[in-house]
């Protein structure tokens, strides 16, 4: 285990501030400055510029793939073995912080920085990446690049989805740029670490440094379009409406019920976070109504099992309403455990530098569960403040947090990276 180095958390904060500018805007409820860096919009094509020329003063080799993901190396003493690979995404949701996949991505970065100033090499290659659309806000599908790099999303249906302005994710990559030419199927690497924020309140409020993060639950989306009529809503009787937006708000309340009954475990979680009437207006009876359902649990038997409760429901508020509803599932992943010796890793060198840990399963989905498909994965979470909110301006890590995370990503990722040959890589 690396006890000799420790990076240099104030140049670490620095480069986060520096990216957190790039999409910046004034939140106008707190007056905090927020990021929005939606995938593959200008904004995020001008941080993914930012972010390859930081690779590139690293010395590392940058390469892009068909799905935009990019890849900066550093070659090892021996090139030919399989790298360890650090990384996470820049993309953003619309109301977004500066430190969510941005630390992964800048943490790997700092610990090639700081093997450079101690003029340190690795038996194998280092590899520091970011992959598209991780968040899913723009194109509907979390995980995007990650999904494609591992083979459960064929690059030619990633392509062909679109926004709600009709773009497909092929013409932007290449609008910004990113519409790179290397085969996105990715060769597994030797193991894949990242660093991230918390992004809820565990760790804080337990007053503990270092998640040592055992597994991603299951989640599943489903994009809902609920039809009704539209008619005016001083004219219409009640008896006679087909109200799409009550259809919704059924829907809506059912999830809440469904978690109160407890019949999906304890750590069920539902959300309807997109309800969007059509057309929108105080006094006209929604005809039409756009919606989401995010639906989360640990355990796959009850996040399937909840799931089939659902569409048993639209068919009920259907019926009840008078209105038709349809649903497309647009991500389904299961849960996800990570790997048991990369846990081991990180939770001794958290001990090694004297910070308190625990562990920790994700509420979040990230592209360290695609990569874990490939290869060993595992991930170190940081605290946040303010009762660990993000997707929001008042997300914030502070330095000595993320400092803390990333020297432990420094300390796992040397360790692999010293790792001999494998029977399979001397064959």
């Amino acid at each position: 285990m690396n006890q000799t180095l420790s990076i240099d958390g104030a140049r670490l904060y620095r480069t986060l501030d520096a990216l957190g500018a790039i999409g910046g805007f004034e939140d106008p409820h707190s007056g905090l400055r927020g990021v929005c860096r939606l995938a593959l919009t200008a904004a995020d094509g001008a941080g993914r510029r930012h972010v390859v020329e930081l690779m590139r003063a690293a010395g590392l080799e940058v390469r892009i793939d068909q799905i935009g993901n990019v890849f900066g190396r550093r070659a090892g003493q021996n090139d030919r073995l399989r790298p360890v690979m650090m990384g996470s995404h820049i993309d953003s949701v619309a109301t977004a912080g500066r430190f969510d996949g941005c630390l992964g991505v800048l943490g790997g970065l700092e610990v090639i920085r700081t093997l450079n100033d101690a003029g340190r090499s690795t038996l194998r290659p280092l590899v520091v990446a970011f992959f598209t659309d991780e968040e899913g806000a723009r194109f509907g599908t979390d995980m995007l690049g990650s999904a494609v790099a591992t083979g459960r999303i064929p690059l030619e249906d990633a392509h062909a989805l679109r926004d709600r302005q009709d773009l497909s994710v092929r013409d932007e990559l290449a609008a910004i740029g990113f519409l790179g030419t290397d085969e996105p199927r990715l060769e597994a690497p030797y193991a894949y670490l990242e660093c991230h924020i918390e992004q809820g309140p565990v760790l804080r409020t337990a007053g503990v440094d270092i998640g040592v993060v055992t597994g991603v639950q299951g989640i599943c989306w489903h994009e809902l379009s609920i039809v009704g009529r539209s008619a005016h809503a001083g004219t219409t009787p009640m008896s006679l409406r087909a109200d799409a937006g009550v259809a919704a708000a059924r829907i809506n309340l059912a999830l809440r019920e469904m978690v109160a009954s407890g019949r999906f475990g304890p750590e069920f979680r539902a959300t309807m976070g997109v309800i969007a009437p059509y057309p929108g207006l105080v006094n006209v009876v929604p005809g039409q109504v756009t919606a989401t359902v995010d639906l989360r649990d640990p355990d796959t038997a009850l996040l399937d099992a909840a799931e089939a409760a659902i569409i048993a429901f639209y068919a009920e508020a259907a019926r009840l309403e008078g209105v038709t509803i349809q649903h497309r599932r647009s991500a389904r992943t299961p849960y996800v455990a990570f790997d048991a010796d990369i846990q081991r890793r990180v939770a001794e060198a958290a001990d090694a530098r004297g910070f308190s840990r625990a562990a920790i399963v994700s509420g979040a989905g990230h592209d360290a569960q695609e990569l874990s498909r490939l290869c060993p994965a595992g991930m170190v979470f940081v605290p946040g403040e303010f009762d660990g909110i993000s997707h929001n301006p008042r997300e914030l890590s502070t330095e000595r947090q993320c400092a803390d995370g990333v020297n432990v990503l420094l300390d796992v990722a040397c360790a692999l990276a010293e790792q001999a040959a494998t029977l399979e890589e001397l064959s």
